[in-house]
């Protein structure tokens, strides 16, 4: 005889050792794939916010601009309308940035389905 044959019995629990082995390897390739998600909404979640600062620096200019357009000369309200005009439009761009990327998102774990996916089909050929 060339080789010593296995059981039935050896080959099972060989097989529900490479079965754990393999749910395990899933399992992390999962929260991996997850937190690098969760950290790219969270960059995308950070333009939102600083959007939302950059329009409450705009607001405030607005509102010193017409409290100047009611008591000075033009020149000072004007100065304050410009800069509010384009701090305005600095938080319309940063907000619609991180809204478009949060929009984009994709929270499904693709390689860990498709890696779930192959090791289905390679359980069902160990099985026939």
């Amino acid at each position: 005889m060339p080789g010593k044959e296995r059981t039935l019995g050896e080959l099972f629990s060989d097989l529900a050792t490479e079965m754990k082995t393999l749910v395990r390897q899933e399992m992390e390739l999962a929260r991996t794939e997850i937190s690098e998600i969760i950290a790219r909404m969270m960059r995308d979640a950070a333009a939102i916010v600083a959007g939302g600062v950059v329009a409450m620096a705009a607001f405030l200019v607005f509102m010193a601009a017409a409290v100047l357009l009611l008591g000075l000369v033009i020149p000072y309200w004007a100065s304050a309308l410009v800069i509010g005009a384009v701090l305005a439009v600095v938080a319309f761009v940063l907000v619609q940035k991180g809204r478009k990327d949060l929009q984009r998102a994709h929270l499904t774990p693709e390689k860990t389905t498709e890696s779930i996916k192959e090791t289905a089909k390679w359980a069902k050929a160990q099985l026939k």
